[in-house]
């Protein structure tokens, strides 16, 4: 029995960092057997527990084994509709692999690397386009944004009969797997085969459409749609208020990566998208998106990229493998750290960031322990730009203008039942949108739960229009 995970080959750092090209290139054939060897193919499997959309991991991984990869891809997608995604980008370790009896005494399967190795022999040996076998029942169905909540309720509709059509604001589907995520964790071409997949089933995707302006929940009642998901993610960038923030040179994550990811800055002049990077780049931020714009940063050319997080490393949301790359990458880390004040030239160009050494407190209510600035223990850094990745929030564009619609403070959605259903009767809502940034498969699960609470909604309401 094998202790430990098959490795993943990946990029060397001192290559990866000069390129966009994916760091994880995927399991050989041989890999995937011998990792797929290790399950123990439990009676009561408690990693599908752990998954979001509860795929059914053992019967996968065992038909991995036996080498029959159309039959593996097969059963993952009867609950998940963006396999090769979640393979890449889902943080396995704390849901399905957290759960795994084989971790108990050693490191459990790697089931997202397996995943992932049965979606991409899909995209390679079976690239035809899938037929819809389910009859259309003319009942119309809207999807407002086209990220993994969005795809998944409006993929799972289309299997159910539905007319769907997602309204998408860019000019490009996929949301936050598009203008978030680098090339180099989720290759753009591999969102653009799963979302011709969610096509392929039917669905319509309708781009630059700006629902809440260009046309409105009501609009779209008018034109004959019965009931509505809310899919637009947290996209509204959280800076940090204090002094300074406003100069040249600072960032939002969310800008930062838009102009790099959908707009392939990385690529200028080719793409009309300039963005200036510095020789000294500041990501204040512990999260997924912080590791991924200071590895950004790095590649578009930054002599020294630094990640300032006012925790410990312990306390860091973001995934164990994505802050490994960073460090591999030559990312510094400056922890239990706080930015007090960005410092600015006579041409309000940013020049500096004073900061504030931190120890931890009491817990939180999540749990972590809280960081409380230590007096006297101020410091400068030099940097030419800063990027700020301390969270998002949903964008009001869309509660603003759907009267009805109650809202948390925050901003976010608020939803009466796991079903994310809000207070109008025939809208949901899942993601981001109703959760703040969190990750893709919880949005995909929720995306999953509400085109069930849809159907049998219009299931009742046919019902009760029969009976009359």
């Amino acid at each position: 029995m094998l202790e430990k995970k098959t490795k993943m080959p990946e990029q060397p750092p001192e290559e990866r960092i000069c390129n966009f090209d994916e760091v994880a290139q995927g399991y050989t054939e041989e890999q995937a057997i011998l990792e797929a060897s290790r399950c123990l193919q439990c009676k009561k499997p408690a990693c599908v527990e752990g998954c979001p959309v509860g795929i059914n991991i053992p019967a996968f991984i065992a038909k991995i084994k036996e080498r029959d990869y159309k039959s593996a891809i097969d059963i993952i997608k009867e609950r998940n509709n963006l396999p090769a995604i979640c393979g890449r980008v889902c943080p396995q370790e704390t849901q399905c692999e957290e759960m795994c009896v084989m971790g108990r005494r050693y490191e459990p399967v790697a089931i997202g690397r397996l995943e992932r190795f049965a979606s991409d022999w899909e995209l390679k040996h079976q690239p035809e386009k899938v037929k819809p076998s389910v009859e259309k029942n003319g009942t119309k169905i809207a999807v407002i944004g086209s990220g993994p909540a969005g795809l998944t309720a409006a993929a799972d509709l289309a299997k159910m009969g539905y007319d769907v059509t997602i309204f998408e604001a860019f000019h490009t589907p996929g949301g936050v797997l598009v203008y978030g995520i680098p090339e180099f964790r989720m290759p753009k071409d591999i969102v653009k085969k799963e979302v011709e997949y969610v096509q392929n089933l039917g669905v319509k995707i309708e781009t630059n459409v700006i629902v809440g302006k260009t046309v409105t929940i009501d609009d779209l009642r008018e034109e004959g749609f019965k009931a509505f998901f809310l899919s637009t993610g947290a996209g509204l960038p959280v800076f940090l208020r204090i002094p300074g923030e406003n100069l040249a040179g600072v960032y939002s994550a969310n800008e930062f990566l838009t102009r790099v990811n959908l707009m392939k800055a990385y690529r200028f002049p080719e793409y009309d998208t300039p963005i200036k990077v510095g020789k000294r780049v500041a990501v204040v931020g512990g999260g997924n998106v912080a590791m991924d714009a200071a590895r950004v940063a790095k590649r578009l050319g930054a002599e020294e990229v630094m990640i300032i997080y006012r925790r410990s490393e312990v306390e860091m949301p973001a995934r164990h493998e994505e802050i490994e790359h960073a460090k591999e990458e030559g990312i510094k880390f400056f922890l239990l750290t706080d930015p007090i004040e960005v410092l600015g030239n006579d041409k309000l160009q940013v020049r500096g960031l004073r900061c504030i050494k931190n120890k931890l407190g009491e817990p939180d209510m999540k749990g972590r322990r809280r960081p409380v600035p230590i007096p006297g223990s101020e410091f400068e850094i030099e940097i030419d730009n800063l990027i700020v990745a301390i969270g998002t929030t949903p964008n009001p564009v869309i509660t603003k203008t759907t009267p009805g619609l109650e809202v948390q403070v925050w901003g976010g959605v608020v939803t009466k039942d796991d079903s994310g259903l809000t207070s109008i009767d025939d809208v949901w809502a899942g993601g981001d949108i109703v959760s703040g940034a969190a990750t893709v498969i919880s949005a995909m699960g929720a995306g999953k739960k509400a085109a069930k609470a849809i159907d049998q909604y219009i299931k009742q309401k046919i019902n009760v229009q029969n009976e009359r």
